[in-house]
């Protein structure tokens, strides 16, 4: 009973988060929730990199997405455990808004974009486990969160952004922010050399096409690490599906200014396609896990009301505890 009761509390902290209003669940009240969290666990160790901070500590893609809202943009970074513990570290897309920037969204695709910060919620989520069954780890959560707004001060469509890691990013879509949030903090993650990087997102439409709503889509960069979570998968009732890596489709991301464009010109394998970006930022040695999560229920369904929800939590965390505990 104990550990069901820690379960549907994390499951109901991914639920409310995506539930939330926009206009009260901004960058900084990501930011108040996780302080709450170091207020009530012991352990928590949370920074706040905000503004033009971003700028002074090499966080530039962070800072442009986010730059034309009035919610200042922030990276926001906790640890928790011992030192000396394996080194877990969570990555999740905090969208709090995704209005498209200038390639701006049409009012039906906006209409449920305060579910763009659902990869936030889930590392959180998924967090809150980790610490409520104190797992022997050396736990790290980032989380990039902006809201991509229109302003006059927007990025571009054509502008070439530098990312933390130095790789050149030509601007073909601002409705591609997602990708460009996460991998400045896929590569402050990837700085420690961790045990293994788990990152979670709204990302594509394409995975949506792919799967459905309601199964979410994971790739992963080590075939050991995948097959034991759809072994977890399975055992906790949470289904997710792997999609490949399929290198190939990398000359998708050809540009002829710059490293590789943020995305695609055609959208097709679109959650590849992205994944295959993400890739880019996380060295070949760390194992790395990428979901692509819906965050939403679109129909009624026993225990799943229509809204927020969690999608993989569960299965990460058997994998994570079968691994570590």
């Amino acid at each position: 009973l104990e550990d069901t009761l820690k379960t549907v509390s994390s499951i109901n902290l991914v639920r409310d988060m995506i539930n939330c209003p926009a206009s009260d669940m901004m960058p900084e009240d990501i930011s108040n929730i996780v302080d709450n969290l170091a207020k009530d666990h012991s352990g928590i160790a949370a920074t706040h990199i905000i503004g033009e901070e971003l700028l002074k500590q090499n966080f530039p893609t962070i800072h442009a997405v986010g730059r034309a809202s009035i919610y200042e943009p922030r990276l926001i970074d906790f640890t928790w455990g011992d030192p000396s513990h394996p080194k877990v570290t969570l990555v999740g897309k905090g969208v709090c808004f995704d209005s498209g920037g200038l390639d701006l969204k049409p009012a039906s695709a906006m209409r449920n974009m305060k579910k763009d910060m659902g990869g936030s919620a889930h590392v959180l989520g998924l967090a809150s486990l980790i610490i409520k069954h104190n797992l022997p780890v050396r736990l790290r959560v980032l989380i990039p969160a902006v809201e991509n707004a229109v302003s006059s001060n927007a990025f571009r469509p054509g502008d070439v952004l530098t990312t933390r890691q130095g790789i050149s990013v030509e601007i073909d879509n601002t409705d591609a922010e997602g990708r460009l949030v996460l991998c400045d903090a896929l590569t402050e993650a990837d700085s420690e050399s961790p045990e293994i990087i788990i990152d979670f997102a709204t990302l594509t439409g394409a995975c949506r096409v792919a799967l459905g709503t309601e199964l979410p889509g994971f790739v992963c960069n080590k075939d050991e690490v995948a097959n034991k979570l759809n072994t977890s998968s399975t055992q906790a009732k949470d289904p997710i599906w792997r999609l490949p890596l399929f290198e190939p489709y990398k000359a998708m991301l050809k540009s002829n200014i710059a490293d590789t464009v943020n995305s695609a010109d055609v959208p097709f394998g679109g959650a590849i396609t992205a994944a295959l970006y993400l890739e880019m930022f996380v060295s070949k040695d760390t194992p790395w896990v990428h979901f692509d999560v819906m965050a939403w229920n679109n129909r009624k369904l026993p225990g799943r009301p229509v809204g927020g929800e969690a999608f993989g939590i569960r299965a990460v965390f058997e994998y994570l505890r079968k691994t570590y505990q």
